[in-house]
């Protein structure tokens, strides 16, 4: 498993001291080792492949892992392509030590141009010198410029038959479709925390250095996936703790705040412990824990919690401490989902605040004041449940049943002796002004023409502007109103005459006919361009009889609304 070193005197770090030297080696990527071993053994090797997924997870490596595979030959030079290569004959050793003259790798990241891609092109057409298969690594493929993917496209598509291309990618939304489409695509899976203990535990016992199962724990969580960045922090722990990896130290190393703590910090939110709350935040932050990560750890138990909400048998996972169990037991029976659910958008609304603010323990405090005020508030559903309970208007605490649930009770249809009755259109534009429904009576007055209206039935046109719900809401309001069920026709052709349009044809009567009075024609004479807004009914005998003294009146009543 170990990589072979340069110089014995010269430290090589553990990520690439461990590099796979084999496909048994290569770790969480079943799918990828199962596929690669059933082309090779039918003989149906693709052309092209894409290797993608995050850092650290073996694609580069997968990458050298395949070439070594094909171009192995056996220890004793007559094997052919195999998924077990022997790591003993010289194309072995040469692709492990990446100096093969046929396999050949390139970093997107500093060869970005068309230039480099013809370059490495003119090469394609020779055959292999030692080898049986000419392969190009491409690195970050995504970081090569559309000129460089356009000249790759081609020979991508029919290269020699001794010609493999193998691509590797964090950014595969940025490699163009026409490039996917001439590869076979592998997802590398992030490894998971189990998976990256075993691997630590493994080449602990190999370099004879002592380690705390949890503080391996810590780092695997800490890698988030990565097999690289795991080793990175495990040769960063050994160092630092002097060859004797233990908790406090990665803790120290990490910024980590204790678990314990940080599940009592929780169970002091929860019951809205405000000073309790405060001392715990001073106490981690003063023994090195950054507020991000205290801030992150909360988030990771308030999810933690919402699972076991929701699967209970969750608790029992393996992955579980002690503690952690008995914590989230005790706070299951007493923190709702709704309770949890405003915990996690506070807390993920803290991310940004803590980046914003000019002191980032402040800007947790204030967070963790707010969630510990807020989470011993109760629900709106609590509330709803607590006014109901207490309501003086239950219908279980009247001691007579009315007359609705009697008759509901001998199967009777509610009776419609207290139900409107509308006669007219008149009538129901009266009720609909009575009980305030605005927008059904400008509709009815501006965007129909009422043909006929009789207590059930109605004939009318419409406008094309007239909303598309309009007739259902009507329908609802006068079958609400009347208790019958009502026929609404709708006749085609144009609008017609509406209410809105009759009423201002008798305004329009009533001020020509105002206008006509001595008084008022001799005003208008005064004042060239004055017009009559409104009429007062109660000063019309007053016009008509033309008494002077009034006028004054006549001239401020002009906006004033006809009663």
């Amino acid at each position: 498993m170990a990589e072979e070193s340069i110089n014995d005197n010269q430290y090589v770090v553990l990520a690439r001291k461990y590099r796979p030297q084999n496909f048994e080696d290569l770790l969480g990527q079943d799918a990828l080792v199962q596929t690669l071993t059933n082309a090779i053994e039918n003989n149906r090797l693709h052309h092209a492949y894409i290797l993608t997924g995050i850092r650290g997870v073996g694609k580069t490596t997968t990458a050298r892992l395949i070439a070594r595979a094909l171009n192995c030959t056996g220890a004793d030079g007559k094997g052919g392509p195999t998924i077990h290569p022997c790591g003993e004959c010289d194309n072995c050793k040469a692709i492990a030590a990446g100096r093969h003259i046929d396999v050949m790798e390139l970093d997107a990241a500093s060869h970005t141009g068309v230039d480099d891609i013809r370059e490495l092109l003119d090469s394609v057409r020779y055959a292999p010198t030692n080898a049986r298969y000419k392969v190009y690594i491409i690195d970050e493929v995504h970081m090569l410029s559309k000129g460089a993917f356009n000249a790759l496209l081609k020979t991508l598509e029919e290269p020699p038959a001794h010609v493999m291309f193998i691509f590797a990618t964090t950014e595969i939304r940025k490699v163009p479709v026409t490039i996917l489409s001439r590869c076979q695509r592998f997802d590398l899976q992030r490894l998971t925390v189990e998976t990256l203990k075993q691997l630590f535990t493994k080449i602990l016992k190999n370099e004879n250095i002592p380690a705390e199962d949890e503080a391996l724990e810590i780092i695997a969580k800490a890698a988030d996936g990565s097999a690289r960045d795991g080793l990175s922090l495990l040769d960063q722990a050994i160092v630092l703790s002097n060859g004797d990896v233990k908790i406090e130290v990665v803790k120290k190393m990490l910024g980590l705040a204790d678990r314990s703590q940080t599940l009592a910090l929780y169970e002091k939110l929860i019951k809205g412990d405000m000073e309790a709350v405060l001392k715990d935040v001073s106490e981690q932050y003063k023994n090195g824990a950054t507020p991000m990560i205290i801030l992150q750890d909360l988030i990771n138990i308030t999810h933690d919690m919402a699972k076991i909400k929701i699967v209970p048998k969750e608790l029992d996972a393996t992955s579980l401490s002690e503690i952690e169990k008995q914590t989230f037991a005790s706070l299951s029976s007493t923190c709702s989902l709704a309770i949890l659910s405003k915990i996690w958008q506070m807390l993920i609304k803290g991310i940004s605040e803590i980046n914003l603010a000019p002191s980032a323990v402040e800007a947790l405090e204030m967070i963790l004041l707010r969630i510990a005020y807020s989470a011993s508030l109760p629900t709106p559903l609590e509330l709803l449940n607590e006014v109901k309970k207490n309501s003086n208007l239950s219908v279980a605490s009247t001691s007579q049943p009315g007359p609705v649930e009697t008759e509901k009770k001998n199967n009777i249809a509610p009776s419609t002796a207290d139900k409107e009755i509308f006669n007219t259109i008149e009538d129901f534009l009266a009720y609909l002004e009575k009980n305030k429904k605005a927008l059904i009576e400008y509709s009815i007055k501006n965007e129909l023409s009422i043909e006929s209206f009789a207590n059930g039935h109605i004939s009318m046109r419409i406008s094309p502007n007239l909303h598309q719900d309009f007739i259902m809401n009507l329908h609802k309001l006068l079958t609400d109103a009347t208790g019958l069920q009502w026929t609404i026709d709708i006749i085609k052709g144009e609008l017609g005459e509406t209410i809105a349009d009759k009423e201002k044809t008798i305004v329009e009567a009533k001020k020509k006919n105002v206008a006509e009075y001595p008084l008022v024609k001799k005003i208008l004479e005064e004042f060239r361009g004055a017009r009559i807004e409104t009429i007062i009914r109660k000063n019309l005998e007053t016009l008509a009889e033309n008494e002077p003294d009034n006028s004054e009146e006549i001239m401020t009543l002009t906006d004033i609304d006809e009663e």
